[in-house]
């Protein structure tokens, strides 16, 4: 779990980095008086608050399942073992097929 977590902490650094620098290039371009310029700053700003609320919503719901899952796995470790090695065998089964 402590892994999934520090990847999730890389990535979501990494997407707020990424906002941030996408609303200084809309801060940026305020002055501009072309009308192409200041559509694209209205739409670039309409894209980033709907993305910014749309990761929200993934990250929740992401998190979510991997608290599931790893309640799951605690719960029930020897299904999960099973599973693992059943998939395990199929999958060699097919690698060794021709």
């Amino acid at each position: 779990m402590a892994h999934t977590y520090d990847n999730k902490k890389i990535i979501s650094k990494e997407m707020r980095h990424i906002m941030e620098h996408a609303e200084a290039l809309v801060d940026a371009t305020a002055g501009e008086l072309d009308e192409r310029i200041a559509t694209a700053r209205t739409m670039l700003k309409q894209r980033l608050d709907s993305a910014k609320g749309e990761y929200d919503e993934l990250e929740a719901k992401v998190m979510d399942k991997v608290q599931s899952a790893d309640e799951f796995i605690h719960l029930k470790p020897y299904y999960v073992i099973g599973g693992t090695f059943i998939s395990g065998l199929l999958l060699g089964w097919m690698m060794t097929r021709k």
